[in-house]
């Protein structure tokens, strides 16, 4: 700022002494108010002792990183700060990074700066604010420890093993290595303590999920979910905050021994709700009434007494299921399995995974079912004897086994044979005489023949 001269006026001798008068007001340079404000302002926003501000990569030596933060000198830190396990250095030449700043000092001119200590200042920082505002903040679970889990959210923090999941998980090493969204339960810097919890956040995200699915949530619509857990009766789908029971029954046309041969845990599956009940919040599904129902045109594409190839799937006592297609199966029941052998069981003519072809005998659509036989699709020997063998010809054949056939002899009395001294002789009628049916132990009535 330049100050004009001052035009001063001085009373005559003898007269009365006033004070100066300014004929002139004092002339700034254009623009002096401006660099006046913007230097007191620049002068606030110098860095102190415990802030975190922002500087730039200068140059990056062998042992130091030097950081221009528009101070009046230059910091460095040590390249340790910025080097990975991998020995990988994660900044480059010109970067903009935030740094701490620790002091100055006042021998060489040089200031004190830290990278590591910024990063925990801005972990603090997120912290209290998730803590204050139930936000969340991102981390890696690294290792187990007593009671819980170990999490790198910048900071080490404690993951109680009841908030891993929703539900008490057993096996916790399966969670090591994941990285998710935890909610801050407690906090102390001083001490560094922080203690976590996943299965607040998965409550937090279900709640606003389930809003959203019931909006949408009625019998027929058809959804997207993904499989939770399988039992043997069925398996259980996520839909968005409520979960739904898909009954194996409702999985496949076909037969299905087992939920898991249809699908898998965590596998994305599209179902259709078939009943809602919005009380108990029960949710029942279906897969196998997205795609269409075979049975409608089984009488069309495989009409009775066609040839048709499949698959034999499994073996019973009585029979053999074979698949015609997909959610299509039909039974060959051992009578239909050969024109000459008596089978005992199917499997000593078919095995599991076999291709077969086989005849369509009878179509049951009330039922569901197909009758299938495997002996038509060949030549009944009984009919080629009849005409290449009529009745009166001679034939030379083998003799392959003797049977002695002995004559049934007919039960008397209580299905005993009598005794020699009851068993009487016939006479030339072939009738026992009266004598015959009075004789008998001593003291004993005889027994009757009839």
């Amino acid at each position: 700022m330049r100050v004009a001269p001052l035009a001063v006026r001085i009373p005559p001798v003898g007269g009365t002494l006033l004070m100066p008068e300014v004929t002139q007001k004092p002339d700034y340079d254009a623009g002096g108010e401006e660099d006046f404000a913007s230097l007191f302002e620049q002068s606030l926003r110098s860095p102190k002792p415990g802030d975190v501000v922002t500087g730039r990569v200068v140059t990056i030596g062998p042992t130091t990183v030097t950081i221009d933060i528009g101070y009046k000198s230059e910091g460095h830190i040590p390249v340790q700060e910025f080097t990975t396990r991998e020995g990988e250095i994660t900044v480059n030449e010109g970067d903009v990074i935030d740094v701490y700043f620790e002091a100055t000092d006042t021998e060489s001119g040089e200031i004190v700066l830290s990278r590591q200590k910024a990063l925990q200042f801005k972990v603090w920082r997120d912290i209290e604010r998730a803590f204050q505002g139930e936000g969340v903040i991102e981390g890696t679970i690294v290792g187990k420890v007593k009671g819980g889990l170990k999490v790198d959210i910048g900071v080490a923090a404690f993951l109680p093993g009841s908030h891993a999941d929703l539900r008490p998980a057993r096996n916790l090493d399966r969670y090591i290595g994941q990285r998710g969204r935890f909610a801050i339960l407690k906090f102390n810097r001083s001490r560094g303590n922080v203690v976590v919890s996943r299965r607040a956040v998965l409550e937090r995200e279900r709640t606003q999920l389930k809003g959203e699915t019931l909006k949408v949530l009625e019998e027929g619509v058809i959804l997207e979910g993904t499989v939770k857990n399988i039992t043997d009766y069925g398996a259980f789908v996520d839909l968005g905050g409520i979960d739904g029971l898909l009954h194996v029954t409702d999985m496949s046309w076909g037969r299905v021994s087992h939920p898991s041969e249809m699908v898998t845990v965590g596998e994305k599956v599209k179902v259709v709700v078939l009943k809602y009940d919005a009380e108990r919040e029960r949710v029942s599904l279906g897969m196998k009434q997205i795609m269409p129902d075979p049975w409608s045109s089984v009488g069309e594409h495989f009409p009775i007494g066609m040839r048709v190839k499949g698959k034999v799937v499994s073996l019973t006592d009585y029979g053999a299921f074979v698949e015609l297609e997909r959610g299509l199966e039909g039974l060959i029941h051992v009578s239909e399995m050969s024109w000459t052998k008596r089978v005992t069981h199917p499997s000593k003519v078919l095995e599991v995974g076999q291709e077969v072809e086989v005849q369509v005998l009878d179509i049951d659509m009330q039922n569901h079912r197909i009758s299938l036989g495997l002996k038509q699709t060949e030549q009944n020997p009984w009919e080629a004897i009849r005409t290449q063998h009529p009745v009166g010809s001679h034939i030379r054949g083998k003799v392959k086994n003797i049977t002695v056939l002995r004559p049934v002899r007919r039960s008397v009395g209580r299905h005993r044979r009598p005794r020699p001294h009851l068993r009487p002789a016939l006479d030339a009628e072939g009738e026992a005489p009266l004598g015959a049916l009075q004789e008998g132990r001593r003291g004993r009535r005889p027994r009757s023949l009839v």
